[in-house]
C-alpha cells in the first residue's frame, strides 16, 4: 500500500527547509535579544482551553478545530493557535499569586481544519511571542516593533502595519450596542455566517472578507466614538511608542482580529504580495485572559507570525545564505575511505558541512552527486593520492579548478575557506 501525506499537511525537506531554519534563527536572535525565553507546549490540550479562550462564536471553534474524545471520553483538541497554550503554561508553572513578569516565545505547528490554499495549510507553523504582567502601552509598541524587526532582518519589503483599539470591558458594550443598531436593518444583506454572528458577536462582521458584507457595513460606527478615557490614553501611548521606535503604521478602525480574547491594542501586518490571504502576522492585548483561564489578574500582549506565508515572501536563493561552506569527500576505494574517515570528523568540528557517500564507487558518480548537493569543493582521494600523500581539491563554484593539498594539511586549508 502506498501512502501520501494528509490533505493540507505537507512535508518540508531540502532545499526548502534551509529557508525555515533561516527564519527560525533570525526570529530567535531578535526575540532572545529582547529577553524572551523559548516555551514549548504540547500540541494537544483540553478542548475547553480553546473554547473558553478563543471563543465559541469564532470560526476557529465553530468550524476549524480538530477535537475528539480520548479513550476515557475527555475532549481534547489539537492547538489551533499558540496564545491559549502559553497562558495555560504560564498559569500552571510561572505565575506567582499576584502575577509574575515573563517573556516567552514559541515556534511550532498549529492545526485548523480549513480549506487548504496557498500559504494556508491544515497543519501550519507559527512564531509567537507573549509578554505577561505588563500593561504599559510601550510594551505593546515594543512587541509590535520586534515582529517588524524580524521582517526587516529577513529583507521583506512592503509590509504594512495596521493598528486599532478594541476598547475594554468598560467601553466596548456601548460600541457593541451602537453597532447592533446599525447592523440589524442590514441583516438581509449579510452573508449566512454574519447573520449568525449578528447577535452573538457583531464585531466579527467587520472582519468579514466577503464583498457584500464589506459593502453593507460601509459607514458603520467605529470604536473610536466610544473609547473610554483609559483606552484612549493607552492607544495614544502605543502610537507614541511606535513613532519613537520608527515603526510605520496606519490606523484601521475595521480591524478586529479573529479571536475573542483581544481588547485595547489589536494589530496586523499585511503584505500585498500574498493575494487574498494577505495577513502575515497579527496580535494584540488580552488583559483578562489569564484571569478568565483561572490565573491571577495579569495583563498580557502578544503576536503570532504565519511561517508559511512569511517564507513564501523570501527569495529562493536565501536558502543558501548563512548555510556555511560545503565540502564533499570523494573516497575512491576502501583504503581511501579508511584514511579520510577521521579527516571528515576534523573538518566537521571546524564548522564545515562535510558530506560523502561510502557506497558510490566511480569518481564520475561522486562528482555528479556533489554537484547535486550544491557543494563548494570536492576532496578527491584515490590510490594515486594516497601514494603521493596529496589530495586533489576541486572547486565546484566560481573559478573552477583543482589544487593539490597534503592530506595532513586539509584541515588547515579549509579552515581558511569558511
Amino acid at each position: 500500500m502506498k501512502f501520501s501525506s494528509i490533505k493540507g499537511m505537507h512535508d518540508i525537506g531540502p532545499p526548502e527547509v534551509a529557508l525555515w531554519q533561516r527564519v527560525e534563527r533570525i526570529a530567535r536572535e531578535v526575540l532572545e535579544g529582547a529577553g524572551f525565553s523559548e516555551l514549548r507546549t504540547p500540541v494537544l490540550e483540553e478542548e475547553a482551553l480553546f473554547t473558553q479562550s478563543v471563543g465559541n462564536t469564532t470560526e476557529i471553534v465553530e468550524k476549524e478545530m480538530y477535537s475528539f474524545p480520548d479513550r476515557k471520553g475527555k475532549l481534547l483538541a489539537l492547538r489551533p493557535e499558540g496564545t491559549a497554550s502559553a497562558v495555560r503554561a504560564y498559569i500552571e508553572h510561572y505565575a506567582a499569586p499576584g502575577g509574575a513578569y515573563q517573556r516567552f516565545y514559541y515556534i511550532g505547528p498549529m492545526f485548523r481544519s480549513e480549506r487548504p490554499q496557498k500559504g494556508r495549510y491544515r497543519q501550519f507553523f507559527q512564531i509567537g511571542a507573549e509578554v505577561f504582567a505588563s500593561s504599559h502601552p510601550f510594551t505593546d509598541a515594543e512587541i509590535i516593533h520586534l515582529a517588524h524587526e524580524i521582517f526587516q532582518r529577513l529583507g521583506i519589503q512592503g509590509v504594512i502595519l495596521q493598528l486599532n483599539s478594541l476598547g475594554c470591558k468598560k467601553c466596548r458594550p456601548a460600541y457593541r450596542e451602537a453597532l447592533l443598531q446599525f447592523l440589524r436593518p442590514l441583516a438581509s444583506k449579510l452573508c449566512e455566517d454574519c447573520q449568525r454572528r449578528l447577535e452573538r458577536n457583531p464585531l466579527r462582521i467587520l472582519d468579514c472578507k466577503k464583498e457584500g458584507c464589506i459593502a453593507a457595513t460601509t459607514g458603520a460606527p467605529t470604536v473610536f466614538d466610544h473609547l473610554c478615557e483609559e483606552c484612549w490614553a493607552h492607544f495614544e501611548g502605543v502610537q507614541q511608542g511606535l513613532k519613537r521606535l520608527k515603526t510605520p503604521y496606519e490606523i484601521n478602525p475595521r480591524m478586529v482580529r479573529g479571536l475573542d480574547y483581544y481588547e485595547r491594542t489589536a494589530f496586523e501586518f499585511l503584505s500585498g504580495e500574498l493575494g487574498a490571504q494577505n495577513s502575515l502576522a497579527g496580535g494584540g492585548r488580552y488583559d483578562d485572559l489569564v484571569k478568565d483561564l483561572g490565573g491571577p489578574p495579569v495583563p498580557a500582549v502578544g503576536f503570532a507570525i504565519g511561517m508559511e506565508r512569511l517564507i513564501s515572501l523570501l527569495p529562493s536563493q536565501a536558502s543558501q545564505e548563512g548555510a556555511g561552506k560545503k565540502v564533499y569527500v570523494a573516497c575512491l576505494g576502501e583504503a581511501a575511505q579508511r584514511e579520510l574517515l577521521p579527516i571528515l570528523s576534523d573538518l566537521r568540528r571546524a564548522g564545515l558541512t562535510v558530506m560523502t557517500d561510502f557506497d558510490q564507487g566511480s569518481l564520475k558518480s561522486l562528482l555528479r552527486q556533489a554537484d547535486r548537493l550544491g557543494t563548494d569543493w570536492v576532496i578527491i582521494v584515490g590510490e594515486d593520492e594516497l601514494k603521493s600523500g596529496q589530495a586533489q581539491v576541486k572547486a565546484m563554484k566560481g573559478e573552477k579548478g583543482q589544487t593539490p593539498v597534503p592530506l595532513s594539511g586539509l584541515l588547515a586549508y579549509f579552515q581558511g575557506k569558511k
